[in-house]
Formats: structure tokens, sequence, C-alpha cells
């Protein structure tokens, strides 16, 4: 009698796997018990598969079934890149589609929130639970300077020898730089099968995909009515803090969590107390 395997729960250990559908090629990860309603995740811009913090994701997997993947043209997705969020969400569904799932539960970061939000309202039904991490709504005050202020960061990156997530995620005050090298470390934990970090163009790409979102007239957001948790903290850059705060009055009976020290990156930085939060507001 064959003995059945534990589930991976390290998202270190997680294999690379790929589903391809619409003539995409999309690479993914899955961990945690298979079963249920899955928990996908849904990346930052710029990001690939090893973007994601393993003890967020970890903690998840601990008690539900966990699907990372990355966007069209991006790290071991074949494709090109979208030129807007509506494509992006086309693609996400496509995804989730290929997989076989009908219903799904979410967590988001910034562009990945964005793409959330588009999927959301154009499949009604799809989404359970929903999480929107440092992001903010379609045609959102000051949403569209992102590009100004990645690039600005990325050239302080490119001079300081350093990564730009440590300028865009985080503070620059003691606390907020130790945050942020310890956040960039736990990122290396995997050592093998790692995806190819973002071309140039590809960046571009989206980042006028966001720019677009940001000007462009708002969404109808009294449509999402799944348990929604909007998270940031209180000091982002990239995508304003007020924008979190939008979001909520736009959610119906959304919950909204600032933490008072952080940035773009609070999550991750406060990934000891914010970890719990999200495992029990996803629940079973």
């Amino acid at each position: 009698m064959q003995t059945e395997l534990p589930p991976i729960t390290s998202y270190a250990d997680a294999p690379n796997k790929s589903v391809t559908t619409g003539g995409t090629t999309f690479a993914y990860r899955e961990l945690g018990p298979v079963g249920g309603v899955p928990v996908v995740f849904f990346v930052h811009l710029a990001a690939t598969l090893d973007n994601w913090d393993p003890r967020i994701i970890d903690a998840v997997a601990a008690h539900r079934h966990v699907i990372t993947f990355d966007n069209a043209g991006v790290g071991g997705s074949s494709g090109t890149v979208p030129p807007t969020i509506e494509q992006a969400a086309d693609d996400a569904y496509r995804f989730v589609r290929a997989l076989g799932h009908d219903v799904i539960d979410v967590f988001s970061l910034s562009m990945g929130g964005m793409i959330a939000q588009d999927l959301v309202l154009a499949h009604p039904g799809l989404v359970r639970r929903l999480v929107l991490a440092a992001t903010g709504p379609r045609g959102g005050k000051d949403m569209d300077e992102v590009l100004r202020i990645t690039y600005t960061d990325v050239l302080r990156g490119a001079l300081t020898r350093s990564d730009p997530k440590e300028f865009l995620f985080f503070v620059r005050d003691a606390v907020g730089k130790r945050a942020g090298t310890e956040f960039i470390a736990r990122l290396q934990e995997r050592t093998v099968d790692r995806d190819a970090p973002i071309r140039l163009r590809a960046l571009h790409t989206q980042l006028r995909a966001v720019q677009r979102f940001g000007r462009a007239a708002p969404s109808d957001l009294s449509a999402l009515t799944m348990p929604t948790l909007v998270v940031n903290g209180a000091h982002d850059r990239m995508v304003p803090s007020v924008l979190s705060e939008d979001l909520h009055r736009r959610i119906p009976g959304s919950e909204l969590l600032l933490y008072p020290d952080a940035g773009h990156g609070a999550v991750f930085q406060h990934h000891e107390d914010f970890a719990p939060r999200l495992v029990a507001f996803l629940g079973d």
C-alpha cells in the first residue's frame, strides 16, 4: 500500500509547475494541503514567483492550499506583458480556470491588487474572500505617480548597490532599513529553480498599465460584496496610503488595517503580526 506523502508547506521547496491556456504558458507553484478553496497570490509590480515572503506564504500553506503564479511575460511565464490591468485580469482568470478552480480566495499586493479588483468586477462569484494590500482603486488620486517613484528608486538602488525594494517598500529610518534588509535576505532562502528577474521593457509595460489604471475613470467597488481586508503601512510612498483608506470607504463592509510605522511593504515588515491575522481572515 502506497503511503501518501505529506503536503509541502515550505515555499522554498515548492516545485515549479506550468499550465498552458490560450497560447500562454503560466509558471506557478503550489503548496499546502490540496482541497477546498485555494488561496491564489497576485504578485506586485516587477515581481516573479521568488518575490513572495516565505514567512507569509508558509503561514497560509500550513492551513490552506496556496497557489502563486507569474504574470504573462514575466519570470517563467511565456507571452508578453499585457498593456492594461484589465488584460492582466483576463490572464489571471484564464490561469485560474485552467487549473480547474471556479472559486478562490485572493491575496493581492500593489499591482496585484489592481488586477484582483478588475478580476472580481469582471467575474462576480469567483472570489470568496479578498485581501488588498498596498494598493488603490482605479482612478485613485496620485496613483499614476508610481512610474516616476519606481524609476527614481530603481536608480537609487543602482547607485547604492541595493535592491530597489529596500527604498520602495520600507521607510528609511533605522527600523525600516533593518526590516528591508531582513526581507531581502528571506527572499534568498530558496536556492534552486529560481525565476529570472523581470526585463526592463516588461517593467516599463507594467508601469504604463498601472499609470493608465490610475488615470482611468473609477470603478464601482460597491459591487464587491465578499469579505475584504484592506491593509497597508501608514507611510506608503509607492501607492499612497490614503488610497487604502479610499478603498476601504468604497468597498462595503471591508476591514482596514494600517501599520503606523511602515510603508508599501508593511505586510513583510510586520509579518509576525500580520501572518496570523491573514490566516484568521482567510479561514478554512
